[in-house]
């Protein structure tokens, strides 16, 4: 039977030696492999604007708060590690981290 948790969605396009096991595996994920799927993906798209995966890790932040979620709740999940890198995105949303709208939202 085989084990999935040791695959990848993106491997290593290379098969290397198992250090201390002998057999021949795929390792970690490669960040150019990621880089080339979602090139590619974007490739087959409309979509002009400047794409990394990075932008998912702030839409990921961006719609956390939106939906609610508490400003050390995605300090944590982000792994900053001072809040106030965090806090960045609750002026991209318009908003403060206690919910109030921003001063210069206000009418």
């Amino acid at each position: 039977m085989i084990d999935f948790k040791w695959q990848f969605v993106f491997p290593s396009t290379v098969r290397c030696l198992h250090p201390t096991d002998g057999y021949y595996c795929r390792h970690h994920l490669h960040w150019t492999a990621l880089t080339k799927s979602l090139r590619k993906a974007l490739n087959q798209t409309s979509i002009r604007k400047h794409v990394t995966a990075h932008t998912f890790r702030h839409s990921f932040a961006t719609q956390l708060l939106l939906n609610g979620a508490d400003i050390s709740t995605v300090q944590e999940l982000l792994g900053h590690n001072y809040l106030r890198t965090t806090q960045i995105y609750t002026y991209v949303i318009g908003q403060h981290s206690s919910g109030t709208t921003s001063p210069m939202d206000r009418k």
